[in-house]
């Protein structure tokens, strides 16, 4: 029977593994999966599949659903738009959601300077989106990005991702005048002086700073692995783009909207900047993303240049509206930092307990947290098969798990910021058994 005859009475009561059997003759493996669990409904900081098994969400969505799932007030907003009417493109006849949402963002984001911001539909439409306004305002071509970073899929993202497996690997070959420098990350021995002098031989040897339209780079490497950049290199880098000339892009799609106790993780190191892309937590789960910038170099490109048909959706632009107010409301910000603390305490004790096999923990921004898996406590011997291992049996148990790190060997702490104490010590306790089992 094909899938257009398949009634509504045959999609209830099959199990997981039944519908994970459907998808894979349905959907291509290139769009894997990290588990078979196939969600019912979600509350909160709470999943249940069609099963009916109860999951404690660790990850939300990848960092997108940071106030809960179903937060009342997003859900309610949503609802009375979708009511009004779910599209009629932004760039065709607009609607004061989208505008009220621009100047709200204008006022969070860091820094003096006047800002605007344009609406797009996900984190790589936005990387792709600034490198374009970056030329467009400089007249240059390179764009420099890091080791291990991540901006997205599409093709000019993915070039500038600096992880191949699996996000490049058979996918090239990559749009030209992109160069990666070394990130700074201590625990494997590379120091802000040497990724600095990494980027100065990029000048040397590749691409003189001239002809560089922009440096992006994550104040915290998401997938790369949760490596905070320190505050020193941040401003490093935005020293080094001034006296050059070169746009400075802060990719806080994963770092922003409170999830690291502050709104945006620049404002640690006190630097703006000229650019910055944002998306995942903006919306606590409704599709939209955005750049923020200066003025000057926002208005750049010419008219027509910037856009898209889903750009900026009222359904998103309302919820990006409501999340705001939930992050003001119910102080989001302090939430995260108070997360990040049970998190670091917890974690710690589980580290002494597995010194062997917990090599380093990332604890220092709020409600982003992980700990690297490795083998005999060697930084140089990372455990991927123990770290693959920790989720699925965490999945067994009941927890909602995700990976990361471009040796795959690195667990990442995503929940909810106003996730409660006693979920997230239900939630480490698995995690504690997991282990205690698999090693």
């Amino acid at each position: 029977m094909s899938n257009a005859k398949l009634k509504v009475t045959e999609f209830s009561g099959l199990s997981n593994k039944e519908w994970q059997a459907r998808k894979e003759e349905a959907v291509p493996r290139g769009q894997g999966n990290i588990a078979p669990v196939y969600v019912e409904r979600a509350l909160g900081s709470e999943i249940w599949d069609v099963e009916g098994n109860r999951y404690i969400d660790f990850g939300t969505g990848i960092a997108v659903c940071s106030a809960g799932h179903c937060h009342p007030k997003i859900t309610a907003a949503v609802a009375e738009q979708l009511e009004k009417f779910s599209h009629t493109c932004v760039m065709v006849t607009p609607y004061d959601s989208s505008v009220r949402l621009a100047e709200k963002l204008n006022e969070l984001a860091p820094g003096p300077g006047k800002k605007k911001s344009i609406f797009v539909t996900t984190g790589a439409e936005a990387i792709e989106n600034a490198v374009k306004i970056a030329r467009a305002h400089t007249g240059r071509r390179g764009v420099i990005a890091f080791n291990g970073g991540f901006h997205g899929r599409t093709m000019l993202a993915m070039g500038l991702t600096g992880k191949i497996t699996p996000y490049k690997n058979l996918f090239g070959p990559f749009p030209a005048e992109l160069y990666h420098a070394p990130f700074p990350i201590e625990y494997h021995g590379i120091s802000v002086d040497d990724a600095l002098k990494g980027l100065d031989n990029l000048f040397k040897a590749d691409i003189a700073p001239s002809d560089v339209a922009a440096i992006i780079v994550e104040p915290v490497q998401g997938e790369g692995g949760f490596y905070p950049a320190p505050v020193e290199f941040l401003q490093q880098l935005r020293k080094l783009c001034d006296e050059h000339g070169i746009v400075l892009v802060v990719d806080e799609i994963q770092t922003g909207f409170a999830r690291t106790g502050k709104m945006f993780c620049s404002e640690y190191a006190g630097i703006e900047a000229d650019l910055m892309t944002v998306a995942k937590g903006m919306a606590n789960g409704f599709p939209i993303a955005a750049v923020v910038g200066k003025a000057d170099i926002m208005d750049a490109p010419l008219p027509g240049g910037l856009g898209g048909t889903y750009a900026g959706s009222p359904l998103g632009c309302i919820a990006g509206l409501a999340m705001i107010d939930v992050i003001e409301e119910e102080g989001l910000e302090e939430a995260a930092t108070h997360v990040g603390e049970v998190f670091s305490k917890r974690l710690q004790a589980l580290q002494s307990k597995f010194p062997s096999n917990i090599g380093h923990l990332r604890t220092s921004h709020g409600a982003m947290m992980a700990m690297e898996l490795v083998k005999n406590g060697d930084a140089e011997q990372p455990d991927a098969d123990l770290t693959r291992a920790l989720v699925g049996a965490a999945y067994e148990n009941g927890l909602a798990l995700l990976s990361c790190g471009a040796r795959g060997n690195v667990i990442r702490f995503l929940p909810a910021l106003n996730i409660s104490d006693a979920l997230i010590n239900e939630g480490i306790d698995i995690l504690e058994k997991c282990l205690q089992e698999l090693v």
